[in-house]
């Protein structure tokens, strides 16, 4: 299992997005990250459809698209038509998870089931079927710049083990909030394969640069984790 590292649009600036979204590109990320928030679910506004779409005309990776919306069942279609490639969706939403899951799948997209920092791995477990993917919330979601939250790594090598125990074990597990070069390395030590930095990547010199870094310390890390 290799590391995948992912720049979050939401630290990019927003007056140039086009730009920041092909410099995430040219940068050697391997997906670019998008976290959709409906001032609802969450206590901000940020993307819509149009920005998935603007992305998808201008960039050839990927786009992982996090839906941070009470009612994400109302919109995977138009995320997913705007040229989302992976739709992540909360469990604490209110609405029928399962059935939003598979509805992804269907469309085509990679379904993932995402976990506030304080939602217990084993809520995931009447649809860890479903997911293609695990997004963990390494900070309060809502806004970027937050800390890391590290009481959060346990989880992440509890939701690793569940995934090999059930016979899944090169399952996509994805860390989001406060990853930089530390926090990074941890997460891939507890099993973490998918690396979500905003701040500490759109902030940086050189971005390539960084996500090389990144991404050699994950994978020497993963190559560490049981």
């Amino acid at each position: 299992m290799k590391a995948q590292i992912l720049p979050s649009l939401l630290a990019a600036d927003y007056g140039r997005l086009e730009e920041e979204a092909c410099r995430a590109e040219a940068a050697g990320a391997d997906a670019l990250h998008l976290d959709i928030m409906d001032g609802h679910f969450v206590p901000n506004l940020s993307f819509g459809p149009g920005v998935v779409e603007l992305c998808a005309r201008c960039v050839n990776i990927p786009l992982s698209v996090h839906l941070m919306l009470s009612r994400p069942d109302q919109y995977v279609n138009r995320f997913i038509d705007a040229g989302a490639h992976a739709v992540q969706i909360h469990i604490e939403a209110p609405c029928d998870v399962s059935a939003t899951l598979q509805r992804i799948r269907e469309l085509g997209a990679r379904a993932g089931i995402t976990l506030n920092p304080d939602t217990p791995p084993g809520m995931i477990e009447p649809v860890f079927g479903l997911a293609d993917e695990i997004l963990c919330m390494t900070v309060h979601p809502g806004y970027g710049g937050q800390a890391f939250i590290e009481s959060v790594l346990p989880k992440i090598r509890a939701l690793r083990d569940r995934a090999t125990a059930l016979g899944r074990k090169e399952m996509d597990i994805m860390a989001d909030g406060g990853i930089d070069m530390v926090s990074a390395e941890a997460c891939a030590r507890h099993g973490a394969n998918m690396l979500v930095a905003g701040t500490s990547l759109y902030r940086a010199s050189d971005m390539a640069g960084e996500i090389r870094t990144m991404r050699d310390r994950a994978d020497t890390a993963l190559a560490e984790t049981p």
